[in-house]
């Protein structure tokens, strides 16, 4: 099991509720892998350093876990087949 942090960046038409129902969805898919969540922080609304599909902000969402290697590949093919996800990045922590 190896430490894991992922940031990703929700579609801003969506309301509060929606985002953070988007953020559980990717937080139950971690634990339901046999992974574990750490900590999830919702960032909010942020402006974006420069506009993706239009959008000149986002709502981020962090979550640190822990899980296989094998797993980060289904959790970013997962985020790539999301509508609600504009972006995300997962990165290994030491």
């Amino acid at each position: 099991m190896n430490k894991y942090e992922t940031i990703i960046i929700i579609d801003p038409k969506l309301d509060d509720e929606a985002c953070n129902a988007v953020a559980e969805k990717f937080s139950n898919m971690i634990t339901s892998a046999k992974g574990t969540v750490e900590a999830v922080e919702a960032w909010g609304r942020k402006k974006l350093a420069y506009p993706i599909e239009k959008n000149a902000e986002g709502f981020y969402v962090k979550i640190d876990f822990t899980s296989d290697s094998e797993f980060v590949g289904e959790l970013t093919r997962v985020y790539n087949i999301t509508d609600e996800v504009i972006k995300h990045i997962v990165v290994k922590k030491d």
